[in-house]
C-alpha cells in the first residue's frame, strides 16, 4: 500500500520520525469508493476518519425540506470526517458521498485512540491539523456573513480551481448557499 500522500501530509504539519511515520501508516487501511457511493450516511455512526488518496467527495446534509446543503468537498490530501459522530459514538447528521472513483486510507476510532496514548506525536497532529481546519471554518463562515455571493463564488473557484472543475453547478451553489438559477446567473455576469 502506498503511503507517500499521507506521509508527505504527516511531514508538512509537524517534524517526526521515520519510524513513528510508518507506526501511524499501519493503523490505517485502504478503500476504494465508487462514484455515487456514501462513506456515511445520516443517521449512522461514523466509525472512521479517511484521507483522500485519490478522488473527490461532498461532505453535505439534508434538511427537512429535502434540500441538500454541502459543507464541505474533500479532494486529494484533505481528510473526511465526522468529528461529531466519530468522536462521540452518536448519529451523523451528515452524508459523505464520492464525486468521482476514489481511493482513502481509512483509521477507526479504536486505533486512532491507541496512537494517542502510543504516539504523543499523534496528539501533536491532530491539534495542529484541528487549529487549521478550525481557521478554515472560520475564514468560511466570516465570508457568508460578509461577502455578497458573487464574492463568495470567486473565492470558492479561485482557491479551489481542481475541485471546482469537478462539480456540478447545483453542487457549487449549495456549497455557496444559493440556489443553482442564482449561480447561473452569477456566472454570466463573470
Amino acid at each position: 500500500m502506498n503511503y507517500n500522500a499521507l506521509k508527505q501530509h504527516i511531514k508538512n504539519n509537524i517534524q517526526i520520525s521515520n519510524e513513528d511515520l510508518n507506526t501511524i501508516c499501519s493503523y490505517f487501511k485502504s478503500k476504494s469508493i465508487k462514484k455515487k457511493d456514501f462513506l456515511l450516511t445520516q443517521g449512522s455512526i461514523y466509525k472512521y476518519e479517511g484521507f483522500v488518496l485519490d478522488g473527490c467527495f461532498r461532505i453535505f446534509t439534508i434538511d427537512k425540506k429535502g434540500n441538500e446543503n454541502t459543507l464541505y468537498f474533500a479532494a486529494k490530501d484533505w481528510w473526511l470526517m465526522d468529528i461529531d459522530s466519530f468522536m462521540n459514538q452518536t448519529p451523523s447528521n451528515l452524508n459523505i458521498q464520492a464525486l468521482e472513483d476514489s481511493e482513502v486510507l481509512l483509521i477507526n476510532r479504536a486505533d486512532k485512540i491507541a496512537l494517542y496514548e502510543s504516539l504523543p506525536v499523534v496528539e501533536k497532529l491532530f491539534r495542529v491539523m484541528s487549529q487549521k481546519a478550525l481557521v478554515a471554518w472560520q475564514r468560511r463562515l466570516i465570508r457568508n456573513h460578509c461577502e455578497t455571493a458573487k464574492e463568495r463564488y470567486h473565492h470558492f473557484s479561485n482557491t479551489y480551481p481542481n475541485i471546482a472543475l469537478k462539480l456540478t453547478d447545483k453542487q457549487i451553489a449549495s456549497y455557496l448557499g444559493i440556489t443553482h438559477e442564482f449561480l447561473s446567473k452569477i456566472k454570466k455576469q463573470g
